[in-house]
């Protein structure tokens, strides 16, 4: 048998505790505890069978411990990556991986520099939603797809903790705009970012973004809308795709949904539709000989394979899935959100890595 992974999870919040129960369910790892600044987070883990290492310094000391995952807030990654990483440790980080593009360059330079595996929980590629979108729009089944909206929505506003503080890294966009806008660039590897233009929200927040509406101009007239809302009280689809030959909904993370397509170009006349106010044929629905309707794809997953990726890239058999220029390119496209929103301008890229003029 191969050599098991030896993990140490920093921060036991809600994070760390999903961490450390996917890696007990993975036979690859042998998970060997978690550290946590607060005693009762600590007390909390051994009263759930977790050994609490009693400080970070016992963390790295521990020659069992191969990998360290940190789930701790926002502002805290880089110095805490950055020590575990000189230790000879290698590193999963929880996104966002930092607070800038800055921050990060200094935490792959920190990689390579001690030679050590570094990444980041972009956990969400692994969502089955998004990979039923992302194979809808790679095997053109709806044909040339010219319009995809991507969007998440909750009625709770901003979790009561530090993610509704800037001085930490809380709002929507570092939340959770990071998942929708990786899916998106992962989603659209091929195609050429050329600008954005963003608004963000502060309905239930005034010091961070509590949601936010970012539109993506793409080459070949391919638009994208990235939304969040945190004061939804009836949410919007998850995915709305539209190409020339029909569209595509997918309700939520269940993947509740359907396919709509054109089976007749010839019979474009329709009976005009009577409103209140006056009629329209341009707007009236195709009829039903016209349509056919079909389901959503279903595409399987195992959010098990990136904690064994990481494994297989420690020990130089894979390369890594979630890569630092991936990583980069997210990281600018946040900076780029927070300057269009607060400057009330469209952002322009220079290049295939996001780069941007102020």
């Amino acid at each position: 048998m191969d050599k098991k992974t030896g993990v140490a999870v920093v921060g036991y919040g809600g994070m760390g505790g999903w961490h450390t129960k996917l890696l007990k369910s993975i036979p690859e790892a042998d998970l060997k505890g978690i550290y946590d600044i607060r005693p009762d987070r600590g007390q909390a883990a051994e009263e759930a069978g977790l050994f609490s290492y009693g400080s970070f310094d016992a963390v790295l000391d521990d020659k069992e411990v191969d990998l360290i995952t940190i789930a701790t807030p926002n502002d805290t990654h880089k110095d805490i990556a950055i020590k575990a990483m000189s230790a000879g440790k290698n590193v999963v980080c929880e996104k966002p991986v930092a607070l800038g593009s800055v921050e990060l360059q200094e935490m792959i330079e920190a990689a390579d520099k001690y030679n050590v595996v570094f990444t980041v929980h972009q956990n969400r590629r692994w969502d089955e939603d998004y990979l039923v979108a992302r194979q809808l729009y790679e095997k053109n089944t709806l044909g040339k797809v010219f319009n995809i909206e991507s969007r998440v929505h909750g009625s709770r506003g901003i979790p009561g903790d530090w993610r509704n503080t800037k001085e930490h890294g809380g709002g929507m966009v570092l939340d959770w705009g990071v998942h929708l806008i990786d899916q998106i660039l992962m989603m659209l590897s091929r195609r050429k970012l050329l600008s954005l233009y963003a608004v963000l929200s502060f309905v239930t927040n005034e010091e961070v973004d509590d949601g936010f509406k970012i539109f993506l101009n793409f080459d070949d007239g391919l638009t994208c809308q990235i939304e969040v809302g945190t004061s939804n009280f009836i949410s919007l689809p998850r995915w709305y795709i539209e190409g020339e030959n029909g569209t595509a909904v997918i309700n939520d993370w269940d993947i509740n949904g359907k396919i709509v397509m054109v089976s007749d170009w010839e019979k474009r006349d329709a009976v005009p539709v009577v409103t209140a106010a006056g009629l329209t044929k341009t707007m009236a629905p195709r009829t039903n000989e016209t349509i056919k309707e079909y389901p959503l794809p279903r595409v399987h997953s195992d959010i098990k394979d990136y904690y064994r990726n990481v494994f297989n890239a420690i020990e130089g058999r894979e390369e890594i899935i979630v890569k630092h220029a991936e990583v980069m390119r997210s990281m600018r496209l946040m900076e780029a959100v927070m300057h269009s929103a607060a400057e009330n301008k469209a952002v322009r890229f220079r290049d295939s890595q996001l780069r941007w003029q102020p």
